[in-house]
């Protein structure tokens, strides 16, 4: 008997809990693209992109270069002269494939720096409804974990009212 009360009483515990409970889901992607501030934002990715292959652009050039003046003049180097040249164009052929590689990551970083501003308000907002509204739980619903959501648990758009964003 003290078996069966203490897992009833178990069980309606459960119950309690769960029935306290208030969740919800955001889709913190969606109010970032309804953003205004997003085309500041993807100016200065297009500006950071144009100045990366100014970059890429003019260490071809010095590559090129280096390669025509190296065909040219080969005949009339020295040993020495050919090795340093030679040595010179594969430093540049490296640099080349390695700012390649590093590009996009560059590229990634100043995306996560000029949107930090940006998720830091919509989590500011996102905390005022969740206090004002008593939410337990929300999910990510862009996230791989969120295989289903009731729309009215969709706390996106009231986010979004917070920061004053329509939809477009």
């Amino acid at each position: 008997m003290k078996k069966f009360i203490a897992l009833f009483s178990l069980a309606l515990l459960s119950f309690t809990t769960f029935a306290q409970s208030k969740i919800g889901t955001i889709d913190a992607e969606y109010i970032i693209a309804q953003l205004p501030e997003m085309t500041q934002v993807n100016e200065g990715m297009k500006t950071y992109n144009e100045e990366l292959q100014k970059e890429l652009e003019a260490t071809i050039s010095k590559y090129e270069t280096q390669v025509k003046d190296y065909q040219e003049n080969n005949a009339t180097f020295s040993e020495e002269d050919r090795k340093t040249k030679e040595s010179e164009i594969i430093s540049l052929e490296n640099d080349i494939k390695s700012f390649r590689q590093k590009a996009s990551v560059m590229m990634q970083m100043r995306r996560s720096e000029l949107t930090k501003p940006l998720y830091d308000k919509i989590n500011e907002a996102m905390q005022q409804v969740i206090q004002e509204e008593n939410y337990t739980h929300i999910f990510h619903a862009g996230g791989n974990a969120l295989a289903f959501a009731e729309a009215e648990s969709d706390i996106t758009e009231k986010v979004m009212a917070k920061l004053g964003v329509t939809q477009q």
